[in-house]
């Protein structure tokens, strides 16, 4: 069963992070394609001011999934990092009950101003504005969903020592590595000798 679970878990970020390359791709050649057409045939897209601005709030509000699941959002940690274990995970448990809030909130909102997005349209493509904005109800629940897993998972008492701190600044992570490969040579030299 966990197994299942897993591997449902891992389809739905794939499927998350093939929107996400969907989303740039419209992006890319709405913007492309109306630049070369406005400046090689003086025409033009008129999709081309609605599409990629209603693609980069999908990518948004997506990427903040996949960065939350991979814990990729920026942070500081100088404070936490200080603290002994039960103050990381006094902090933690404090960070995600603030999101999962945070998310409640959201979700409430659009939920309250789901009637009025629906019955507006886009300008240009005539689309009714829920298929832009409505990507917050996915975005809210996925985001309620894992805080409060990872709430769950803290209760009882799952959570790894490294999750505690939330950020994954770049390059650390190698030099977290080489530290640990240098001390582990370190200390077989110490045997060795």
């Amino acid at each position: 069963m966990n197994q299942l679970l897993s591997l449902a878990i891992a389809a739905f970020y794939r499927v998350l992070e093939a929107v996400m390359v969907l989303c740039m791709v419209v992006m890319l050649v709405t913007v492309f394609g109306n630049v070369v057409l406005r400046l090689g045939f003086n025409t033009g897209i008129d999709l081309s001011d609605e599409l990629p601005r209603f693609a980069f709030v999908w990518l948004t509000f997506l990427g903040a999934i996949v960065g939350l699941h991979r814990r990729a959002h920026l942070g500081v940690d100088l404070v936490v990092r200080a603290l002994p274990l039960l103050g990381r995970k006094l902090c933690w448990g404090i960070s995600q009950a603030i999101m999962l809030v945070c998310a409640l909130y959201m979700l409430y909102g659009t939920w309250l101003q789901h009637d009025i997005i629906a019955g507006n349209s886009s300008p240009v493509a005539q689309i009714s504005t829920l298929w832009v904005y409505g990507v917050s109800y996915i975005t809210s629940t996925a985001i309620g969903l894992i805080c409060l897993s990872n709430l769950i998972r803290l209760a009882l008492g799952h959570v790894a020592e490294d999750e505690l701190i939330d950020v994954n600044e770049e390059g650390m992570s190698e030099i977290h590595d080489i530290e640990h490969e240098l001390a582990d040579q370190t200390s077989r030299k110490g045997t060795a000798s």
